[in-house]
């Protein structure tokens, strides 16, 4: 597990200041040539830590900061009630990012769903938001998860965002407009 504090890149949330604690492993495998995208995540360093572990890195990297972005690798791996309880307890307002490969408790306040997934195999079918990422070519998907927000988010190669994505993504929320678009904003901002 790593965690930082920075600012929410992409989503309904971007630009908000967050403390993300990444966990590591993941449940599903993501690769370019399957998928239009890569997985972004490194899974080598990191740590284990205890809820007050984390509790305590978060109130010392960003004490006036109110929201921790639960995300991974597969944070439901190791998101459990305890970790949860003790977060809240301390004030803080909790964010996850998921594939929706398993269900998020309901106690979490933002719950944003990014399939990995065929849309029969996903389990976390409700969310604040629900994000695909789309490569040249794809079309809009015909979600299972029920969401208040839908959004697109170009494919990136790397940190490179290529212009011709991005104007498809683009058009693709134009013509379907219950869609808003998602750039990963804090990768032309080059923060984590």
């Amino acid at each position: 597990m790593r965690y930082f504090y920075s600012l929410q890149g992409e989503g309904k949330r971007a630009g908000d200041p967050s403390v993300f604690v990444r966990f590591s492993g993941c449940n599903q495998t993501c690769r370019l040539e399957t998928h239009d995208f890569d997985c972004d995540t490194e899974f080598v360093s990191g740590r284990r830590m205890s809820a007050q572990d984390i509790l305590i890195e978060t109130q010392t990297i960003a004490p006036v900061c109110r929201w921790i972005v639960l995300t991974g690798g597969e944070p439901m791996l190791q998101v459990d009630d305890n970790l949860i309880g003790a977060l809240h307890e301390a004030g803080y307002q909790l964010a996850i990012e998921t594939n929706g490969s398993l269900p998020v408790p309901t106690s979490l306040d933002w719950i944003t769903v990014s399939p990995k997934v065929a849309e029969h195999a996903l389990r976390q079918l409700t969310a604040t938001e629900v994000k695909y990422v789309r490569g040249y070519g794809q079309g809009i998907p015909k979600s299972s998860v029920t969401a208040q927000y839908y959004l697109i988010s170009p494919a990136f190669a790397g940190e490179r965002l290529d212009s011709r994505t991005l104007a498809w993504c683009i058009a693709l929320t134009k013509d379907n407009p219950q869609w808003s678009l998602s750039v990963q904003q804090h990768k032309f901002m080059t923060i984590r």
